[in-house]
């Protein structure tokens, strides 16, 4: 299966095209408790599921289930059929209503529990998850990824990333050591999240760093039209896998797409329908970014530092 055909298919695999976007400024939110085994760090933990998304094995109330780890997503989330498989003295509850919107203008309205996960390597105790229907992303049609692990769990701690091997790994900040052959991007935070410069054809956007996202680059359509991809040229139609369900996308090909010193050509944009919130992200860069790379992302100190792609273009 092609590039193009791929991003036809998923337009970014992702909840919803990599980020759920959440309207809550006066919820109290406590960090979670991250505890690693040994040296600061989990081992090299293979990618649970098929696709670029980066997926572990996680352990909750006795289950075992796939997470998707969502750079994108504001919050973690659990989808309510894993949520109403938890035993009762797991299944806890907090009243104060989430509204979730994601990109193409759905929107939920859940409820939060409080969860205690294990992956390898690391216990996480106190992370708040909003109770959500996924759709495709936890049915076994689709991901199987009944869990999502937000940017409230990335917060504290370091993501690296071995697209290539399909590796991923979370290391404690204060036992990360920089590899030599990782270069500094710059980056800027936009609440929670990370954001860094990408240029379409020349045309500057600030997007989202988004791990939950396949495809290199999606596109709000006021920002696809600011930047004159919306000139005419053609379109071809894709399905993206959002909250609680499937989305239209259309996909245009921009001639040039930058991002991190890379030049690619003949860059395949998903364009989708931006919800009607303020500061909702008119890009996302996501994890074909990164192929051919080692990344190491850090929400919450922002940074991102990435390695030189093995060919200066790619087109």
């Amino acid at each position: 299966m092609n590039r193009r055909s791929l991003l036809v298919r998923t337009a970014g695999l992702a909840a919803v095209l990599g980020g759920a976007w959440w309207v809550r400024e006066t919820l109290l939110w406590p960090r979670p408790v991250l505890t690693f085994a040994s040296q600061g760090a989990t081992p090299w933990m293979p990618y649970a599921r098929r696709g670029s998304a980066p997926t572990v094995l996680v352990r909750v109330a006795g289950l075992e289930v796939a997470a998707l780890i969502d750079s994108g997503a504001q919050y973690s989330v659990i989808d309510r059929s894993l949520f109403a498989r938890l035993p009762d003295p797991a299944r806890s509850l907090f009243d104060m209503p989430l509204v979730a919107y994601g990109v193409g203008g759905g929107a939920q309205v859940g409820r939060g529990t409080l969860l205690d996960i294990a992956l390898d390597g690391l216990t996480v105790t106190g992370l708040r998850a909003a109770i959500l229907d996924l759709g495709p992303l936890a049915s076994e049609a689709g991901l199987r990824t009944p869990l999502i692990l937000g940017q409230d769990l990335l917060g504290e701690a370091v993501l690296a990333l071995e697209p290539r091997r399909r590796h991923t790994r979370l290391i404690s900040r204060d036992a990360f050591v920089l590899p030599p052959d990782l270069a500094p991007v710059e980056v800027a935070r936009a609440g929670s999240a990370l954001t860094a410069q990408v240029t379409v054809e020349g045309s500057t956007v600030q997007a989202v760093v988004d791990t939950g996202a396949s495809s290199l680059l999606g596109l709000s359509r006021e920002t696809a039209a600011a930047v004159g991809l919306l000139d005419g040229r053609p379109q071809e139609s894709g399905t993206s896998l959002v909250l609680g369900g499937a989305a239209r996308t259309a996909i245009i090909e921009a001639r040039t797409v930058t991002f991190a010193d890379h030049l690619y050509r003949q860059v395949p944009v998903g364009v989708f329908d931006q919800p009607p919130l303020p500061n909702f992200p008119g890009g996302l860069v996501g994890m074909e970014a990164f192929a051919g790379r080692r990344a190491a992302l850090d929400v919450g100190a922002g940074t991102l530092h990435v390695s030189r792609p093995l060919d200066l273009t790619v087109g």
